[in-house]
C-alpha cells in the first residue's frame, strides 16, 4: 500500500562527485556533491548559485569530476561541511559549515595535473573526468522560499550546469581485461549518496538485456573521432 508523503529532499541515490576547480588565485577548491547525471560524454551538474565551485566553474569554464569509490567515504565526509567561500554563505552557516581554504589538505587528498584542463585531478579517486563548460540555466525557481536566506528571495538558488567530458582517467584495475575502454561494473564500487547517507553497491542482481548491446554502440561520434 502506498502513502502520500512529502520528503524534504528527493535524494533517492546518486553517485558522489568531488568537483575540483581553480580559485581566482590559482589554488584548488574541491567540493563534494551528488546532483549529477551523465548521458554519453555530457554531464549535468546541480550546484548552488552562491557556491565557490559554481563561481569558479563559470569563470574558468572547466573543472574535473573526480568520482570516489566506497574506499574514499571518510575523505568525502571530512569535506561535507566545509566551504571555500569566505565569508560563509548564510544558508551554509546555519547548517554548521565552516570556511576552509585548503580543502585538499582537510580531506587528506592529493592534487595531480590534468591533461587538457588547468583544474587538477584528485589522485585518490579511481575515476577522474576532465570537463569543460557548455551551458547553464537556472533550476528550481518554483521553490520560492528556503529555510535559510532572505524571505523575499524568489529567484532560483540552483544552477543546472552542463559540462562536456574531454578526457577520462580510470584506475587500470577497474578496466575489463583486454578492453582498455570498458569499465568492469563488477569491480567498480561507487560511493552513493541516498537521503544524505553514504552507501555502496551490492552484487549484480541479475543479467541485463541492455548489457547484451555492445557498449561501443553508445559512443558519441565526437568521442570516437578524438
Amino acid at each position: 500500500m502506498h502513502k502520500v508523503t512529502e520528503p524534504s529532499i528527493l535524494y533517492l541515490g546518486t553517485p558522489v562527485v568531488l568537483i575540483s576547480t581553480r580559485n581566482e588565485d590559482g589554488s584548488t577548491n574541491v567540493a563534494p556533491m551528488s546532483s549529477a547525471w551523465w548521458l554519453g560524454w555530457s554531464c549535468m551538474l546541480g550546484l548552488a548559485n552562491g557556491s565557490l565551485t559554481t563561481q569558479n566553474l563559470l569563470r574558468e569554464k572547466e573543472c574535473v569530476l573526480n568520482i570516489p569509490s566506497v574506499n574514499q567515504a571518510a575523505a568525502v565526509d571530512k569535506l561535507a561541511r566545509l566551504t571555500g567561500s569566505n565569508p560563509v554563505p548564510e544558508g551554509k552557516l546555519h547548517r554548521g559549515y565552516r570556511h576552509e581554504k585548503d580543502k585538499l589538505g582537510a580531506g587528506s587528498l592529493t592534487a595531480e595535473m590534468s591533461d587538457l584542463v588547468k583544474s587538477p585531478r584528485v589522485k585518490e579517486c579511481p575515476i577522474q573526468m576532465e570537463a569543460v563548460f557548455e551551458s547553464v540555466r537556472q533550476f528550481g525557481s518554483f521553490e520560492i522560499k528556503r529555510p535559510f536566506g532572505p524571505e523575499s528571495q524568489k529567484a532560483s538558488v540552483i544552477s543546472a550546469i552542463e559540462v562536456r567530458i574531454v578526457r577520462v582517467h580510470v584506475e587500470e584495475a577497474l578496466l575489463v581485461l583486454d578492453k582498455s575502454n570498458h569499465i568492469d561494473p563488477d569491480k567498480w564500487r561507487p560511493l552513493i549518496m541516498s537521503f544524505a547517507q553514504f552507501y555502496g553497491l551490492g552484487d549484480r542482481v541479475q543479467p541485463s538485456r541492455l548489457a547484451e548491446i555492445p557498449e561501443e554502440s553508445y559512443r558519441p561520434f565526437a568521442a570516437m573521432s578524438r
